[in-house]
């Protein structure tokens, strides 16, 4: 065949594109399970640092089994349901109006941790955030994000950000309040408050929009102490 030829071209980029993704698809399955795992140590990292605790990713399960004693799905009623709240991906889990609740003990105390998901000025945010044993008060708080704006959104998973969030309280005379997420320096009547991100409006916005909704949805389980 004629190496100059139109036909001998296209039938090498053919030849070339199906042994590419051949590769590609046997690297993606062969790596399956080490992916699955990375994933689920960031979970848990992510987890413990809602309740203030910094580990590797190869401490991280060690550590979750010590200190998280329990983990479900509650629905609207705030009862327990059937389902993995750990392995179930938490937009499915709020579209099936079930909602993942993982009970730690620190210091001998119980904290309620509750997972979040929302969106950024970019793309998807996300994060857990936990409450003392009276199921109001926040103990601590850890975001995440897909692609937010380094130096600007992204600073959401900063603990400069993260920290302003203990000892504020979700419910005001008894009635649920969220959090708000307001420009560095305002505050809204009715609500604690934290700082949003100098610059990162947007996402400083939809984690505000994220905490309100998704807290909402966790109220019964918060009030059914």
């Amino acid at each position: 065949m004629n190496r100059d030829s139109n036909v001998y071209t296209i039938l090498y980029a053919s030849v070339m594109v199906v042994v590419v993704a051949i590769m590609l698809a046997f690297t993606s399955e062969a790596l399956r399970d080490r992916q699955k795992l990375n994933e689920d140590a960031d979970r848990r990292q992510q987890i413990l640092r809602s309740i203030h605790v910094s580990v590797s990713s190869d401490e991280a399960e060690a550590k979750y089994g010590e200190l998280i004693r329990e983990a479900y799905l509650v629905n609207d009623a705030g009862e327990k349901t059937e389902g993995d709240a750990f392995a179930i991906d938490a937009l499915k889990a709020f579209e099936q109006h079930t909602y993942p609740v993982f009970e730690a003990v620190v210091d001998g105390q119980t904290k309620y941790v509750m997972a979040l998901r929302g969106k950024g000025l970019w793309g998807a945010v996300w994060g857990y955030i936990s409450v003392d044993g009276d199921r109001n008060t926040v103990f601590g708080a850890d975001f995440s994000h897909a692609g937010e704006t380094p130096g600007l959104g992204a600073e959401i998973a900063t603990a400069a950000f993260t920290s302003q969030f203990k000892g504020k309280q979700l419910f005001k005379d008894g009635a649920f309040r969220s959090i708000a997420v307001v420009k560095p320096g305002r505050t809204r009547a009715g609500q604690d408050c934290v700082d949003g991100i100098s610059g990162g409006t947007l996402t400083s916005n939809g984690v505000n929009d994220m905490l309100f909704a998704c807290l909402e949805s966790y109220t019964s389980f918060l009030k059914s102490k």
